[in-house]
């Protein structure tokens, strides 16, 4: 019997995520979380297999700190992320911070079941449509994503300003001071030969960081 732990934010994609669990004789829901804090919580007491990451109480850049913790922390659960953006680099950094799988938010029920089986029985998963784009990237080009050669951090950083957030609230959310926020800024401007935070907006769209 494979054990799951659903954490999501969203009451609708939580009762549908229930319903395709109850179909299947082999899984069996044990506990759901909806922030960030309680996420961990519940991965570090619950008797889980797998644990079903969506969109929780926590910016999608911070997703990848919540994953580290949960590695660090010898929490059993293998962590499946489920669709909280397409973006290849994304779901590259994803599986790089510990994740066992990830499922583009567009997945059907039955790539959904395939993925927590795979995970749960020790193996990896991407999205069908993903490992087919990631492959054909490579084939096309072996040229890396310019972004791809950012920190984490400073992709962090990069996908918090796509996003519109302003110094502080960068500041605040990630623990860091203004100035800091700032240094970093100044770094991705000079790895992405930017100038502007027009540029990184601009940037982030083009490069679908953009939710």
């Amino acid at each position: 019997m494979i054990r799951l732990l659903i954490a999501d934010d969203r009451p609708v994609f939580r009762e549908g995520l229930k319903h395709v669990i109850s179909e299947c004789r082999d899984m069996r829901l044990v506990e759901a979380a909806v922030e960030g804090g309680s996420v961990l919580d519940a991965a570090w007491s619950a008797e889980a297999d797998v644990l079903l990451l969506g969109d929780v109480s926590v910016p999608p850049p911070k997703i990848l700190d919540l994953i580290r913790q949960h590695k660090r922390g010898g929490a059993k659960p293998s962590v499946l992320v489920l669709g909280v953006r397409d973006e290849e680099e994304y779901a590259i950094r994803v599986l790089r911070a510990g994740a066992a799988g990830y499922l583009t938010k567009n997945h059907s029920p039955h790539q959904l079941v395939e993925a927590i089986r795979r995970v749960a029985g020790g193996r990896r998963y991407l999205s069908p449509g993903l490992a087919q784009k990631l492959v054909f990237d490579l084939e096309v080009s072996k040229k890396a994503p310019v972004h791809e050669g950012l920190s984490d951090r400073e992709y962090q950083v990069l996908c918090m300003f796509c996003a519109g957030r302003k110094f502080k609230e960068i500041a605040t959310e990630l623990g860091l001071s203004p100035k800091t926020v700032g240094t970093y800024r100044n770094r991705i401007l000079q790895k992405l030969h930017l100038k502007s935070n027009a540029e990184i907006m601009r940037f982030g769209i083009e490069n679908h960081m953009v939710r």
